[in-house]
């Protein structure tokens, strides 16, 4: 019995690009694809960060595996870094855009700098990578698949954080988008939505025992999800388990939308 997330057909596994892949769900997604053969290329910010994860996909899974630290919002940058990542992998069949800040807005709704950085670096960012990936994922055939990393924030929307909430809805919108535009060309294209992960974006906010115990509340399954738990989600929209799935908008939050964030401690 084959592995339910090797190719079909025999085709070898192709390479993945993970941006934001050294942290987080990003660097999640690089391990699980990694335990299962999938080359990957860690992208982030944070070069030394990126290549520790590379290294451990490389060490502990035995794939093909790269890293850059490269400032996803940069074309030029993106543009110069596809070819180094083909090299390594062998073919780029995939990408994941996990790159993302947020930074909330709690005296002015709309900051102009800060509204300019969330917005370029989730939904910018998520346009230009794929955009610039495109005659590699064509390349690789029926199996290339594209997946973004949302967020529930773009299902709900949070008055705290509206420049996060508005590119995380605007990256719903791309994918529906890039799905209908690629998929005659054996593209496919999704994305996920996170609810609250245990992630170093939203540790600071989780430290105070008291704050987490009001999230968790609001959680059907009464805890914070972990960044496992979402890339392994990824991993199957990437694979060819998920060869029919297009344009969707995959939600993960252990039902807190399902319930309009309610209380969820309450007795029948």
């Amino acid at each position: 019995m084959t592995n339910s997330f090797e190719p079909a057909l025999g085709r070898p596994a192709s390479g993945v690009i993970v941006t934001g892949g050294a942290s987080g769900i990003g660097a999640a997604v690089s391990s699980a694809l990694a335990a299962v053969g999938r080359p990957v290329a860690v992208w982030d910010l944070d070069g030394g960060a990126a290549a520790e994860v590379a290294s451990d996909c490389a060490t502990n899974q035995g794939v093909a595996a790269h890293s850059a630290g490269i400032d996803v919002t940069d074309e030029r940058a993106v543009a110069a870094a596809i070819e180094p990542a083909a090299e390594a992998l062998g073919s780029i069949g995939g990408v994941v855009h996990a790159a993302g800040i947020v930074r909330p807005a709690l005296t002015d709704v709309i900051d102009l700098d800060t509204w300019d950085d969330v917005i370029r670096v989730h939904l910018r960012a998520y346009a230009f990578v794929v955009n610039a990936l495109l005659p590699e994922l064509r390349a690789a055939g029926s199996g290339a698949a594209v997946v973004g990393i949302a967020s529930i924030e773009g299902l709900i929307g949070h008055g705290a954080i509206p420049s996060y909430t508005a590119a995380k809805t605007a990256m719903i919108g791309l994918t529906r988008a890039l799905s209908h535009r690629l998929g005659p060309s054996g593209v496919r294209v999704n994305c996920v939505c996170p609810g609250y992960i245990e992630t170093p974006m939203l540790a600071p906010t989780i430290a105070d025992a008291g704050v987490r115990a009001a999230f968790e509340a609001t959680v059907p399954l009464g805890r914070v999800g972990a960044p496992g738990e979402i890339a392994r989600v990824v991993r199957f929209l990437l694979s060819d388990e998920a060869s029919y799935m297009n344009g969707s908008a995959v939600v993960i939050d252990g039902g807190v939308t399902a319930c309009g964030g309610q209380q969820s401690n309450w007795e029948a």
